[in-house]
């Protein structure tokens, strides 16, 4: 993290508590699953790479030398924040929506 001018406990202070999240959740939905455990898993990883946004961003533009630009900035400033919007919506609506029904199978009746 140093060599992209980020200071280590920059990173944890940011990574931590999604880190955090994405272990505890991962125990919540191992102990006890959920009726949808596909969403919630999508929104708790959705969470971690919306943390981890500005660090990649920042190592993008170090390696592309686009350092210096501002509009690059600009859309990180939008970016980061839509992408964990999007990651509780989506938990959200795991937890709120409808369970999704099982087919049943069809009774078989055996005539004798």
């Amino acid at each position: 993290m140093e060599a992209i001018g980020v200071p280590w406990f920059v990173a944890v202070r940011q990574l931590g508590p999604p880190l955090f999240l994405l272990a505890a959740g991962g125990l919540l939905l191992w102990l006890r699953p959920p009726a949808r455990p596909g969403p919630v898993v999508a929104a708790l990883a959705t969470n971690l790479v919306a943390a981890a946004l500005p660090f990649l961003w920042i190592g993008l533009q170090t390696l592309t030398d686009q350092a210096e630009k501002t509009v690059y900035g600009l859309v990180m400033t939008l970016l980061q924040p839509s992408v964990a919007t999007a990651a509780w919506l989506l938990l959200l609506w795991a937890a709120t929506g409808p369970a999704r029904r099982r087919e049943e199978e069809p009774d078989t009746v055996s005539e004798t």
